[in-house]
């Protein structure tokens, strides 16, 4: 199963995809979500959102700073107030 997976900045969207897992930098550490995670919100801390698109693959790297993760029913939703291009 994949996890729906969406970065999103105040400009625009800057992925939609079904993915593996992401790991997330938390204010409180860093945390993995897979498809069919737990409801919950956390703020992010500036660092790098790691994206595996399959199960054991080499992840893709993104630095965020500030926003906000949501894991919800359609997946996971990354509010980065920058994304590092």
């Amino acid at each position: 199963m994949a996890l729906h997976f969406e970065l999103v900045t105040p400009a625009k969207l800057v992925r939609s995809e079904e993915v593996h897992m992401v790991v997330v930098p938390g204010m409180e550490g860093e945390f993995g979500v897979l498809e069919g995670h737990a409801p919950f919100m956390s703020t992010i801390a500036d660092g790098t959102v790691q994206i595996f698109k399959s199960a054991g693959g080499q992840p893709e790297e993104i630095q965020v700073r500030g926003g906000f993760a949501e894991v919800g029913d359609k997946g996971l939703t990354l509010l980065a107030e920058h994304v590092e291009d």
